[in-house]
């Protein structure tokens, strides 16, 4: 008898099997959670960079009505010193503010939180608190200005797998020696991200236990972010987030309004949620950071690339340190023997910058890419020549293979399909109409990323399937994504299973950032069901009463 080939799902085009709920508005998102005594808060920001809160007036705030409970450095519960995150947390938490002192390291800095019975009333209490400050002036007035930074740079805290250098054979004697160098500077201005949901947390205690609806692309980061701010146990804290109206690697932290929304639940007693306002998205929750990136190629007459320099300065924090890793795509992407990168810091009194679509990829691409079409000019080469003659064939930097790499076929079909060979290179050559046309080309690259991931898989007695992973969706199809894995490793329809994700009561499951909640989490889902397919096989054919009994399990 011939074996009956399984119809595969994966790759297949299918409706998303959460679109239905996302269409008719039946999907839920953090804010629109229903809890019973849900009170509303609005956190107020700081005004000035630096600085001291000299007095902060909330009598006329507290006696307005409906207003349960006006939260500052005055009246905040004193929270435990955290305990030092686990290195292996990724990504590592970054400081909170949480009206724990007076001082204020930036503007739009947390500096009080209202919770009244309606979000109107919160509102227009938060309108009534009265600020004074002592702002820092003189010598130790705020840092606001990168190009004065920049004159003092900092070298950040060494990663292990991300050093901030990087160092092979001769710059130096690579550009004297060059027949046509390059030498210019590159800048990539602040960055803020914007999803169609803003930021947005319900924090509700139990006795000592915590439950946060929170949207974020990295419940379990939430949870030990939680645990380790008010110093309880991480078995005490759940976090949940069935759906992210887009997060673009701002939602990949906990953020200081999370944990404030969590006091002021615990301090209010009672359910609180906290909405950042579209106006509050351009401080307390991270941007992609200004770069300034100096570039010098030197290339021999043919193209072939004899030194890189890649020298890169990114804005960061006063409070808290992040490094923009533009670098790192330039220490790999083509061959060179003499080779030199780094990364440097320009302190400033901002928020602290974080994630935002494709880290030091982004920046670091647009200076590099850039400096080759500048090198391909003077050379009077084609740019996409330039880049074939300096191709990789191996990772340059690590000596390593590449697992697959593909890029000089992209090149190819590319080209082809452009019609890049009728391409002229001359200065306002082309034309369309009275209009003038440039064509040009870039490499773009990003990592392969993968972390631990844990799923569960249970079949049930009418034939369907329930696979459990604490990761998320954040409109990139996860769901319908790990459906189709299911099914393929089940044996079954896609129709008869149903995936379950964002809360940490699941299997846990990395950050959704970087890529990789595909290749982290497919592999678990995939293990898992097929565990539980041949534990029913295994069943099925050792059971007397089974018409199977007896049978070959494969």
């Amino acid at each position: 008898m011939s074996e009956a080939k399984q119809d595969v799902v994966v790759g297949r085009g299918m409706d998303r099997v959460d679109g239905r709920l996302k269409v008719t508005g039946a999907a839920t998102f953090t804010a629109e959670h229903k809890l019973p005594r849900l009170a509303q808060a609005v956190m107020v920001q700081s005004t000035i960079a630096k600085g001291k809160i000299a007095a902060i007036d909330t009598a006329a705030a507290a006696a307005m009505p409906g207003v349960r409970l006006v939260l500052t450095h005055r009246n905040a519960l004193k929270l435990p010193k955290p305990k030092p995150p686990d290195a292996k947390d990724q990504p590592p938490p970054v400081k909170l503010n949480l009206l724990q002192d007076d001082v204020v390291n930036y503007n739009g800095q947390p500096i009080a939180v209202v919770v009244a019975d309606t979000l109107e009333q919160a509102q227009a209490a938060a309108r009534r608190i009265k600020v004074r400050y002592a702002a820092a002036t003189g010598a130790q007035a705020a840092a606001l200005d990168f190009r004065q930074a920049a004159r003092h740079p900092r070298r950040p805290k060494e990663q292990p797998d991300r050093p901030n250098d990087s160092n092979r054979g001769n710059v130096a004697a690579g550009l004297k020696g060059a027949a046509a160098t390059v030498d210019a500077v590159y800048t990539t201005p602040l960055e803020n991200h914007n999803p169609m949901e803003p930021h947005a947390t319900i924090a509700a205690w139990d006795g000592d236990s915590l439950t946060l609806y929170d949207s974020t692309q990295n419940v379990s980061g939430v949870k030990k972010s939680a645990a380790r701010t008010f110093g309880i146990a991480p078995a005490q804290v759940r976090v949940i987030c069935p759906f992210v109206g887009g997060g673009f690697g701002s939602k990949g932290t906990a953020w200081s309004h999370v944990m404030l929304a969590a006091l002021a639940a615990r301090q209010a007693g009672c359910p609180v949620k906290l909405a950042l306002e579209r106006t509050q998205m351009f401080a307390p929750v991270g941007a992609r950071p200004m770069t300034e990136q100096r570039l010098q190629l030197g290339a021999a007459a043919d193209g072939t690339l004899a030194a890189v320099r890649h020298a890169s300065l990114s804005s960061s924090a006063v409070q808290d340190e992040f490094v923009e890793p533009c670098t790192l795509l330039t220490r790999m992407l083509y061959q060179a023997e003499n080779a030199q990168t780094s990364q440097r810091l320009a302190v400033l009194n901002l928020g602290v910058p974080t994630y935002m679509r494709a880290p030091g990829e982004s920046s670091g691409s647009f200076a590099l890419e850039s400096a080759l079409d500048e090198l391909a000019y003077s050379l009077k080469m084609d740019p996409l020549a330039l880049r074939l003659r300096n191709y990789a064939e191996t990772d340059p930097d690590k000596q390593l293979p590449w697992s697959g790499k593909a890029l000089r076929e992209c090149y190819r079909e590319a080209a082809a399909r452009f019609g890049w060979s009728r391409r002229n290179p001359e200065p306002r050559s082309m034309r369309a109409g009275e209009q003038l046309v440039g064509w040009g080309m870039a490499t773009a690259t990003y990592p392969a990323n993968r972390q631990p991931a844990k799923a569960s898989a249970t079949l049930l007695a009418d034939g369907t399937a329930v696979v459990r992973s604490g990761t998320h969706d954040l409109g990139t199809g996860t769901y319908t994504v790990m459906s189709q894995v299911a099914a393929d490793a089940l044996g079954l329809a896609v129709e008869k299973v149903r995936f379950e994700l964002g809360d940490t009561t699941l299997p846990e499951a990395p950050v959704s950032g970087g890529s990789m909640s595909v290749a982290s989490v497919g592999p678990a889902v995939q293990a898992a069901c097929a565990a539980v397919r041949a534990k029913a096989v295994a069943l099925a054919v050792a059971d007397r009463d089974s018409p199977l009994y007896g049978a070959d399990p494969a």
